[in-house]
């Protein structure tokens, strides 16, 4: 037995000196390394933040190439890091929900299986919050690993990820200190000397955490000088390709979590040895311009590395051999944070972003465990309890949103002033809302699918990626997109809603039902419908029936119902019921009962915070679960 191993062991690696022969051709295939850092926007020196204090990442520019317009396709790691691992978007593989647990076709593997697959040595030290199971480990080794134990000669691809400048690192003070611990005294920051964003009160809370977070960003800019100095001490600096990025903007609130530059913008430098450049690219000191998006460093690394992109990616390389046209937009999305849902959409070109709420009716700032622990959020809710936010925070404070925003990031940089409405800017509108629908439609949006049928589909057929790939599925992907705009467009379109209570599909149905409720009291027409779906045979359509009665001010068959499905099976369906009731105030008040006993025999947290706040505004209590 032993012997039959080792002859496979030599054919395998016989067959992969050939394949490494055939992608190398007359070149020697480059080592890759990836160094990743958590929420953090391109606070840098490099980028021309004056207060920074990252020496090492602004000579790393200076010898590579600075990317001005990266950006990553969420505002929240692990949607980002399943788009970075596979190169698809999040909304197209059912990877879209914070926290959620995705399948993914055979057909769809996290890419460094095709760089091993060609010879490379691949590791990963540490992250792997892909919110996929992959079938098999895309990595050699995972964990606290590095390149040391590939064979002689062998060419690598190994990522290192920093995590001390994530959201709980400003939040906590003993993460905070324990990270920041290596700065010397001339690193620390003068809470005086920096600036603010708009959005944020001037206050001594919130000029802490900015503090903390430059503190920690050049924490961060140590961390990546050990390991270049590394690579150099190993001979290996020449012959790498080093690309440093963050997974997603600011971890503070209005950034993380948001479609917004302070959520999706992000620093990308990538450093090229000269004896590796191709077609003039990488010189050094250099800055470019492109749209680069996190769906395309997949894509791009594996164009480096001389392996074909497979056909399925959604990424483009923007880096090696035979390029593509650059992009015109990026595209970025938001669905479940945690607890909450907020169904966003977006898109940015080189000047403008455009934002679509599906859901304006919620707040910008639903209340979420994970951000209100952190003093920031705490201090921008007791200054707006004070009335005395600035006019630039105190506009997400409102407790609803626009169906369009429009910002012009050239005059308006913190995109505070929303142009939806501004006739000078019709036709940037027109263009950047077709470029958005073109997009869902595209790439099949999934985030139009209610989680509890998201979950039954993917049962049903495999995974979420096949669910609008069967046959009538780009027809169902139309009449979601259709059905989900006009969900928020008001009386105008409830003769269409309420004839689309009658559609075979669940999920047309779901929408309808959330449209009508949308509209409120002057819905009251579609009373008699939205009392007849209580007893559709799909929970989440007799879920937003209750809400839509709720809001015609029609609780009395509406809470009944509210109050069954929060016992519900199943605990995406358990929190669709819990969030409606936190969103109804004291039509809730009967739900007590329930929304108690919700609080310890639910397995699902998420439910479990809901309810908590529920019983907070109700019972006039502080009480705070995890």
């Amino acid at each position: 037995m032993r012997r039959l191993l080792c002859g496979w062991l030599c054919v395998g690696a016989i067959l992969s000196c050939g394949l490494m022969e055939s992608l190398a051709g007359d070149r020697k295939p480059p080592n890759i390394v990836w160094l990743s850092c958590e929420d953090i926007s391109a606070h840098l020196g490099c980028y021309g933040d004056t207060r920074a204090v990252t020496p090492h990442l602004d000579a790393l520019a200076a010898q590579g190439v600075r990317y001005s317009h990266a950006f990553t396709a969420a505002g929240v790691c692990a949607p980002c890091r399943s788009t970075i691992i596979t190169g698809m978007y999040q909304t197209s593989i059912g990877t879209h929900h914070m926290r959620c647990n995705a399948t993914l076709p055979d057909t769809i593997r996290a890419f460094p299986h095709y760089l091993r697959d060609a010879g490379y040595y691949c590791t990963n030290n540490s992250k792997r919050d892909y919110q996929f199971r992959p079938p098999s480990s895309p990595w050699d080794r995972n964990g606290k690993v590095d390149w040391s134990r590939r064979r002689p000669g062998q060419p690598f691809f190994a990522v290192f990820n920093f995590t001390g400048c994530h959201e709980s690192g400003i939040a906590s003070e003993s993460k905070y200190r324990k990270v920041s611990s290596v700065l010397a005294a001339d690193q620390r920051q003068s809470v005086e000397q920096l600036e603010l964003p708009p959005y944020y009160p001037d206050t001594p809370v919130t000029r802490e955490d900015w503090k903390r977070y430059y503190e920690l960003i050049t924490a961060m800019d140590h961390w990546v000088g050990g390991l270049i100095q590394r690579l150099k001490d190993e001979g290996l600096y020449e012959q790498t390709i080093i690309m440093y990025w963050s997974d997603h903007g600011v971890g503070l609130p209005r950034a993380k979590r948001w479609l917004y530059d302070s959520g999706t913008r992000i620093p990308l430098i990538v450093r090229i040895p000269e004896a590796l450049r191709v077609a003039g690219q990488g010189v050094p000191g250099s800055v470019e311009a492109r749209l680069v998006s996190s769906v395309d460093f997949a894509p791009t690394v594996l164009n480096l590395a001389g392996v074909a992109v497979p056909s399925h990616m959604q990424g483009q390389a923007f880096l090696g051999p035979n390029l593509p046209a650059a992009r015109p937009y990026v595209f970025g999305a938001r669905d479940r944070m945690d607890e909450r849902y907020d169904i966003i959409r977006s898109v940015r070109d080189q000047r403008f972003r455009y934002i679509r709420n599906y859901e304006p009716l919620k707040a910008y700032y639903q209340y979420m465990n994970t951000p209100e622990k952190g003093a920031t959020m705490r201090e921008l809710r007791r200054v707006h309890a004070a009335g005395a936010l600035p006019p630039a925070a105190e506009l997400f404070m409102a407790g609803s949103k626009p169906v369009e925003e429009l910002y012009d990031l050239e005059a308006d940089p913190h995109e505070i002033h929303n142009l939806a409405g501004d006739r000078r800017h019709a036709k940037t509108l027109e263009r950047l809302r077709k470029a958005h629908r073109t997009w869902v439609l595209d790439t099949r949006d999934l985030g139009l699918i209610p989680e509890p049928l998201l979950v039954a589909y993917r049962r049903q057929f495999g995974s979420e990626f096949a669910i609008l790939r069967q046959p009538g599925g780009a027809e169902l992907n139309q009449k979601l997109a259709r059905i989900a705009a006009l969900a928020s467009r008001g009386p105008a379109a409830l003769p269409e809603l309420k004839q689309a209570t009658a559609d075979g599909e669940p999920a047309i149905r779901y929408w309808a039902a959330t449209g009508i409720g949308n509209i409120g009291p002057g819905a009251a027409g579609a009373a008699q419908l939205m009392e007849a779906a209580l007893a559709d045979d799909q929970a989440v359509v007799r879920v937003a029936a209750a809400r839509a009665l709720c809001r015609m001010d029609r609780p009395g068959k509406a809470v009944p119902t509210l109050i069954q499905e929060l016992g519900h099976d199943d605990g995406w369906l358990r929190l669709h019921a819990a969030i409606v009731l936190d969103s109804i105030g004291e039509q809730a008040r009967p739900a007590v009962p329930a929304l108690q006993r919700a609080l310890s025999d639910q397995p699902n947290k998420y439910i479990t915070r809901v309810a908590n706040h529920t019983l907070n505004a109700l019972l006039g209590t502080n009480n705070v679960v995890r």
